[in-house]
């Protein structure tokens, strides 16, 4: 299973949030899903497919980690959607000149007298 189809269920996103804070037994993500234990289970079992997470046994019990480096495809395909400039913001550096260059020639031209309406 890839990263993206992994992440287009709810519940395991929901796992991949609560794994970022830490290392977590099944039995303490499925407390606070409306889904079973077995669920839970199987539901890890694909992000660890994916990548996305890790399962280390620890006696009778795995405890289940988030796997940072799995979220790179992610990481990468959001960048390519990342808004942009149309051109580099180098380009702009010819215009701010030209700016500034009008700007300070008509605060030292002479001003000209302009004509006044007359009032009747």
């Amino acid at each position: 299973m890839d990263v993206f189809a992994a992440l287009a269920d709810p519940v395991r996103r929901d796992l991949l949030a609560r794994l970022s804070a830490g290392p977590m037994r099944v039995v303490d993500l499925a407390a606070e899903l409306p889904v079973s234990r077995p669920a839970v289970s199987k539901h890890l079992r694909l992000l660890g497919a994916a990548g996305l997470v890790t399962a280390t046994p620890s006696g009778r019990e795995t405890r289940y980690a988030l796997r940072r480096r799995g979220l790179e495809p992610l990481n990468a395909y959001l960048a390519t959607l990342a808004v942009r400039a149309p051109f580099a913001e180098h380009t702009l550096d010819a215009l701010a000149l030209e700016v500034r260059r009008t700007v300070r020639e008509r605060r030292s031209a002479p001003e000209t007298a302009s004509p006044t309406k007359e009032t009747a």
